[in-house]
């Protein structure tokens, strides 16, 4: 094999990957948007629609739609423009390198011990309260609107900020690793039909942030004490302190490391 076919070959490889690298970082970002995936869907739908009536020989329907895939392009991005550029900046956020910082199994049991200690203290009391965990995908677009704090993070020092009728009480606070970034953070709140209208703003701005990026919402109910946690564009309602706990402990893991451990596992039974 000469050097131009190894070239070309590689040339290839590298077209191949980029095409599918962003292939995934779009539908990474597509799946956490409900209204990109509405769009998503409905795009689909008039694809199959279109060959369907190809095969059926409907020449009418086939003329519409026709103009829609020659104009549908244009309208969506005229009229979806702030979801697109919501999945784009989402993209550009996301950090290729991972986290901010990777925690020490030392720091993350400190840092469930003090959000626990803090959780329980306004679930006691009734307290409300939203804590936003970021993960791979950035919050500064919110973070810069907010109050800055930068400091370690603390149950006494969450406990102050949600303290009731407070300047802060009704925004959110925001932990990068195991530091409280800002607080009074205001987030978009979801537009889901599927959240109970029980549910009141808290519930709703966590559902928003945990659509919009992989950030984890923690959530106290100021009406009833209940705990709750999005992520991954769910939202688990009403758990209890030791099912609050296991999925603060899980959302605070290292998806590459565990990743890794799996494959090495893997590798090991191979051998």
């Amino acid at each position: 094999m000469t050097l131009n076919m190894i070239w070309e070959v590689t040339t290839k490889i590298i077209d191949i990957g980029v095409v599918w690298l962003v292939f995934y970082f779009i539908l990474k970002n597509i799946k956490n948007n409900i209204k990109m995936v509405l769009i998503f869907k409905g795009v689909i739908l008039i694809l199959i629609i279109k060959l369907l009536s190809d095969l059926l020989n409907l020449y009418t329907v086939g003329i519409i739609l026709q103009y829609c895939l020659e104009w549908g392009p244009l309208a969506i991005i005229v009229i979806f423009q702030p979801e697109i550029r919501g999945v784009l900046e989402s993209i550009g956020r996301t950090q290729l390198l991972g986290r901010h910082k990777i925690l020490t199994i030392d720091e993350r049991e400190k840092v469930v011990y003090e959000i626990m200690k803090a959780i329980e203290y306004f679930k006691r009391n009734r307290i409300g309260a939203l804590i936003v965990i970021e993960r791979e995908i950035s919050l500064q677009e919110y973070i810069e609107p907010a109050t800055k704090i930068y400091a370690d993070l603390s149950s006494d020092l969450l406990e102050t900020i949600f303290f009731p009728n407070g300047p802060l009480h009704d925004g959110g606070v925001i932990l990068e690793g195991d530091r409280i970034t800002c607080a009074g953070a205001i987030f978009k709140t979801s537009l889901s039909g599927s959240i109970s209208k029980r549910l009141g703003t808290r519930h709703r701005a966590a559902l928003g942030i945990a659509e919009e990026s992989d950030a984890v919402a923690l959530v106290v109910s100021e009406e009833t004490g209940r705990l709750s946690i999005a992520c991954d564009g769910e939202i688990n309602y009403n758990l209890t302190l030791d099912e609050f706990r296991m999925l603060l402990i899980d959302s605070l893991n290292p998806k590459p490391e565990v990743f890794y451990e799996a494959e090495n596992k893997e590798s090991d039974g191979e051998e």
